[in-house]
């Protein structure tokens, strides 16, 4: 399997990715990523470079999101002060679901992180999903805290804000072949505002 960046040609597959993945986790019973995610921004998280695929032949596989940029309200002034790589949107296609290829993705972008400067590799996950929780766990995160106020919508309820990290190490060790340029070091962000 090789990964790369994901190109504009790939909206409709990352929207189809998220459909397929909200309808499996409502048969679950959670009620992550029911609503749509807007086409115009992940096309510009495309064309930012931070959006990379994972292909298995002609069939695309997985999906994960990489950015040094954090949510605003969920990680404090000090923890923005080290330099991280941020994980978001890590899906993986049903058809290679038991594979272990999200692990791998989490390898590949710890890798990533620390070829890039990051000690950290960092992410948020549904805090209502304790699967998923315990799937992070299981790959060597550690739970960081919850934050469940300030959400996106009035300051209610945060959905996504079970936050947890590992250190970032080089792991070759994923089995990826990756086609997706060698990152130039992160720049923190400014936080004295």
């Amino acid at each position: 399997m090789i990964i790369e960046s994901a190109t504009a040609d790939d909206v409709a597959k990352l929207l189809a990715f998220r459909e397929e993945a909200a309808a499996w986790l409502s048969e679950l019973g959670s009620d992550q990523w029911r609503r749509p995610y807007p086409a115009d921004r992940l096309l510009a998280t495309i064309d930012a470079g931070t959006v990379f695929m994972v292909r298995d032949g002609a069939v695309t596989a997985a999906t994960i999101t990489l950015t040094p940029d954090a949510e605003a309200g969920l990680w404090s002034g000090e923890e923005l002060a080290e330099p991280s790589i941020f994980v978001n949107k890590l899906t993986v296609a049903r058809t290679h679901a038991g594979l272990d290829l999200g692990g791998r993705l989490l390898d590949w972008a710890g890798d990533r992180a620390y070829r890039s400067g990051a000690s950290w590799l960092r992410l948020d996950a549904w805090t209502t999903n304790a699967e998923l929780q315990q799937y992070y766990l299981r790959h060597g995160f550690e739970h960081v805290r919850t934050v469940t106020e300030g959400g996106a919508v009035n300051g209610g309820p945060r959905v996504s804000g079970w936050l947890a990290q590992r250190p970032a190490r080089l792991d070759a060790a994923h089995g990826l072949t990756d086609r997706v340029p060698l990152p130039t070091s992160i720049k923190l962000p400014d936080i004295s505002q």
